[in-house]
């Protein structure tokens, strides 16, 4: 087995079928293929400085699925959310790679995720996210923690 890129932007693994990142250039594309994973979800807008222009056809050319759920940082929805919920749950037993820009929306979602699926421990991924970041007011209602409610986003080793 290829040991996990963990020079990536924000690497994390969930579990043996999901790993996560923030934003993941070409060369980087095709480790993770050599990982095993056959599907990448981006939650990241797809545009700007930090994002990889091209993503679907590099992941394409690669042989790997593609699915893009553009996030808007600032306004999270519940359908984006149902979103990323489907593109799992629709490819279980799949290796699965989900990233975004920080890997901040990415854990997010997978702390949200972590309250209505028993595959992944809520301590677990509140680990994860807390790892990366401690969202703030955008994300509170999202993930469900009113005492969010009014902070500033955080980010490890930067704010905590």
């Amino acid at each position: 087995m290829t040991k996990d890129p963990e020079h990536i932007l924000n690497w994390r693994r969930v579990n043996a079928h999901l790993t996560t990142s923030g934003q993941p250039d070409a060369a980087q594309l095709a480790e993770i293929r050599d990982l095993g994973v056959t599907h990448i979800v981006n939650l990241g807008l797809g545009h700007g400085k930090d994002a990889l222009p091209d993503e679907a056809d590099k992941v394409a050319a690669l042989g790997m699925r593609y699915t893009h759920i553009p996030v808007d940082f600032e306004g999270p929805t519940d359908q984006d959310f149902a979103n990323f919920k489907a593109a799992l749950d629709n490819d279980v037993g799949s290796q699965i790679h989900v990233h975004c820009i920080y890997n901040a929306r990415v854990s997010a979602f997978f702390y949200r995720y972590a309250k209505t699926h028993d595959d992944l421990p809520e301590e677990e991924a509140f680990a994860m996210m807390e790892s990366i970041w401690r969202p703030g007011d955008d994300w509170a209602d999202f993930i469900g923690d009113p005492a969010a409610k009014g902070q500033p986003n955080r980010y490890a080793g930067d704010d905590y």
